[in-house]
């Protein structure tokens, strides 16, 4: 009876307890007031106790009882870089920055968010290489940071892919609405007793989240082909895009090219961060790659630089066709082109739109299944969750949990509400990563010296501080140059204190970030400045979903995890011992051996 219910649970989830919390500490409700009682024990193993890469690589891995295909090259990676980013930043988000923040500088808003993403790109990439897990930067800071900070930022993982597939399923539904020569809102519906930006009711959107849930469950060699395939087409209706509306060029829009000042170039900055999110995709997919220290940094370099490009060319193209203050902010391309009278090109801008849109929606739905997968296989979320289907050799039920979730989101809520949440999270686990390449780097148990592990923390903290101090200033408009010279001469000097006084302690074994510790600081900086640039309302909104991260950890995930931690531990103890007593056997038989000879 045992081994069938152990087989139906290979198969799936089963919807028993035994799926959701199978641990030690749930098994009664005795042993959960123990474990109850033991928070503040179990919190400080699991904030200071770290994982190690073969582990994440392969116990954690066979968690999910199956292995994934390993089917991606380095070209199938470049295109889902594509496929996962460009799509509803470009064609909605550039016309309402434009319009409300920007200007045609919304090109240089563009250049700086590019910049920001390429510094996390190279910190992903070694992560990648290195840690070739599902677990994205989940299982990157669980080695570097440990379980605690990951779960944190598992918690916001999920909730910004959660965010961005419903802001671009929304946004899917507006340019159908436009192909169909209708307004956005004709297919959605109002109910007036719900909240602002939360009351018109979007059924088409869950619709196409339906839809990209099959695909991704079935097939990831054939959800790559269908969006290299649908990417080359959309790069292609870009390319017209472009030429096209530089046809229709007037250089006097660009008379003034900085209406709202070098603050709205940057408060711009980061909601565009939204347009590069999707790009920590493909380093989730690492664990299906033929040969990942060759094709992760082809791929996600390759793919977020091209993206840049055709993000600034797009930029330029829609500023130059029509002055910023008359850009339509919902579908800004097809409006410029029917105000210059190509209004016939709003059909081929329209359906480009959908075309991308539909490949970010299914890349991305194949990253936040890989990201709850490596979760569920730590047991900081349900174990079922981490189950790879047999034959199909994808996560099916961290898949279809992801995209209900999704779909419940977007039919909700207003696109503006969503890149602004986004763009928090994602900011904030891109400044985790770069942190967690510097401690990779320039700390390791046993190699680093006391004095050096003080030197190190003492740096870290210099560079927080000074990045947030340069924010802060920033956001407070401050008018003197004077104080954001000093901060920034502190970020340097702490950044060139670290180079200088502090060896590395450990060196890539494939693929490097070059330029260690300035490319990484940088992204600190960077990220943390772009931070400063959101609004007060979206950071309570986060503020609220992080307060119910920690509830649920420190009630559930931290002792699920704590538990699971003890078994591998256990098992790696039992394995080791069995290990021992066969090599002591051989050493015993040899020396009967050499015995018997000496008799003879």
């Amino acid at each position: 009876m045992e081994a069938e219910s152990e087989t139906l649970r290979r198969r799936g989830c089963s919807f028993t307890k035994a799926d959701f919390l199978p641990e030690e500490s749930f098994k009664s409700w005795g042993n959960y007031a123990k474990a109850l009682g033991e928070t503040g024990t179990r919190l400080k193993d699991r904030v200071f106790t770290r994982s190690l890469d073969e582990i994440e690589v392969t116990e954690i891995k066979a968690q999910s009882k199956n292995d994934m295909k390993k089917s991606l090259n380095w070209w199938d990676l470049i295109w889902l870089g594509i496929g996962s980013v460009i799509g509803t930043g470009i064609f909605v988000l550039t016309g309402q920055e434009a319009k409300l923040d920007a200007g045609p500088a919304v090109i240089l808003s563009y250049a700086v968010s590019g910049l920001s993403a390429l510094l996390s790109v190279f910190c992903y990439t070694e992560f990648g290489v290195e840690i070739p897990a599902a677990g994205g930067s989940f299982a990157y800071l669980r080695v570097e940071m440990g379980d605690f900070v990951a779960f944190i930022a598992a918690g916001n993982i999920i909730f910004e892919y959660v965010i961005s597939c419903a802001a671009v399923a929304r946004s899917w539904s507006s340019y159908l609405a436009t192909l169909l020569n209708h307004n956005p809102n004709d297919f959605r519906i109002v109910i007036s007793n719900l909240p602002q930006d939360f009351n018109q009711l979007d059924p088409i959107a869950v619709c196409i989240i339906s839809i990209v849930c099959v695909a991704a469950v079935f097939s990831t060699k054939f959800s790559s082909r269908f969006n290299y395939i649908a990417s080359v087409l959309h790069l292609a209706i870009i390319v017209f895009i472009i030429i096209a509306g530089l046809t229709q060029a007037n250089v006097k829009n660009y008379t003034d090219f900085t209406p709202y000042g070098v603050h709205g170039i940057f408060k711009a900055s980061a909601v565009l961060f939204f347009a590069y999110v999707g790009f920590d995709a493909v380093s989730t997919m690492a664990e299906e790659t033929k040969n990942p220290g060759r094709d992760i940094p082809i791929g996600l370099v390759g793919s977020i630089t091209i993206t840049i490009v055709v993000y600034c060319l797009m930029a330029a193209t829609l500023c130059l066709m029509q002055p910023y203050d008359q850009i339509d902010p919902d579908a800004p391309f097809s409006i410029a082109f029917k105000a210059t009278g190509m209004d016939w090109a709003k059909y081929i801008v329209a359906f480009g739109a959908l075309k991308g849109m539909t490949s970010v929606l299914l890349v991305s739905a194949m990253g936040q299944a890989r990201y709850l997968t490596h979760i569920a296989r730590t047991h900081m979320a349900p174990p079922c969750l981490g189950y790879v289907h047999e034959k199909f050799g994808t996560p099916i039920n961290a898949t279809i949990v992801m995209l209900v979730a999704t779909a419940v989101i977007a039919l909700f809520t207003d696109l503006n509400v969503l890149a602004n949440l986004l763009s928090i999270s994602t900011l904030f686990i891109f400044m985790l990563v770069a942190i967690a390449l510097l401690i990779r780097r320039y700390y390791a148990s046993g190699f680093t010296s006391s004095r050096h592990q003080i030197l190190f923390i003492t740096f870290i903290l210099v560079i927080l501080a000074s990045s947030i101090a340069i924010a802060a200033l920033w956001a407070m408009e401050v008018a003197s140059w004077i104080p954001f010279l000093i901060t920034v001469i502190v970020w340097f000097l702490s950044t060139i204190g670290l180079r200088v006084f502090v060896p590395q302690a450990r060196e890539p074994k494939v693929w490097g970030v070059p330029l260690v510790p300035w490319l990484p600081s940088a992204s600190i900086a960077i990220n943390i400045f772009l931070l400063g640039s959101i609004d007060a309302q979206s950071y309570t909104r986060f503020a609220i979903w992080t307060g119910g991260l920690l509830l649920y950890y420190l009630f559930f995930g931290l002792h699920a995890s704590y538990d699971a931690a003890r078994e591998f531990s256990d098992k790696r103890a039992e394995a080791a011992k069995q290990l021992r007593k066969i090599e002591e056997g051989s050493a015993t038989k040899s020396q009967m051996g050499d015995d018997m000879n000496a008799c003879g």
